[in-house]
């Protein structure tokens, strides 16, 4: 009997820790960065950080019936990458705004989501446009980030996004995970 708990807490702790669910006290690490292969292109790239959200809803047959929808921001272990001979704390903190950004842009969504989806008939009808409004908003922004700050080189440009994306996060704050 011991020795299936033992096998199922470790089986459970493998596939958790695959993904690190955004908290605003919690950063990323260097061990957070799993993955062994660089897909990304260029010679300026030392890490790479693979985010994005996930979503979960609870909806009815009847149309007029509230919803319940959780959306969170997850990083991906399993595929974030590091070149471990060029990190440092600077790459990472750029790396960890990747992250942020991932959350300024799902708090987007939950206040869409909770302005314009009340029903399961909202949801049906309108979610899905939302949705990739604003994952086309997310993508396009992680891009310009990426290209403005040369992947955070440019220490002027850094610095300023850095801004930007706290006082984002600050002005979303009332649409942080329940």
């Amino acid at each position: 009997m011991k020795w299936i708990f033992a096998a199922c807490f470790l089986i459970s702790n493998m596939i958790w820790s695959q993904k690190i669910y955004w908290e605003e006290d919690r950063k990323l690490n260097w061990s957070n960065f799993k993955s062994k292969i660089n897909n990304q292109k260029g010679e300026n790239v030392v890490a790479y950080t693979n985010c994005g959200w996930t979503y979960s809803y609870v909806k009815s047959s009847n149309p007029k019936a509230p919803i319940k929808i959780k959306i969170q921001t997850i990083f991906n272990e399993d595929q974030s990458w590091k070149d471990v001979k060029r990190i440092n704390n600077y790459v990472l903190l750029h790396e960890q705004k990747h992250f942020d950004v991932a959350e300024v842009f799902a708090r987007k969504l939950r206040k869409e989501v909770s302005e314009k989806i009340k029903t399961s008939s909202d949801f049906d009808g309108y979610f899905k446009a939302i949705y990739n409004r604003i994952l086309n908003e997310y993508r396009e922004f992680q891009n310009t980030y990426d290209g403005e700050t040369k992947n955070g080189m440019i220490e002027e440009k850094q610095s300023e996004y850095n801004r930007i994306i706290a006082e984002e996060l600050d002005h979303l704050k009332n649409f942080k995970a329940s």
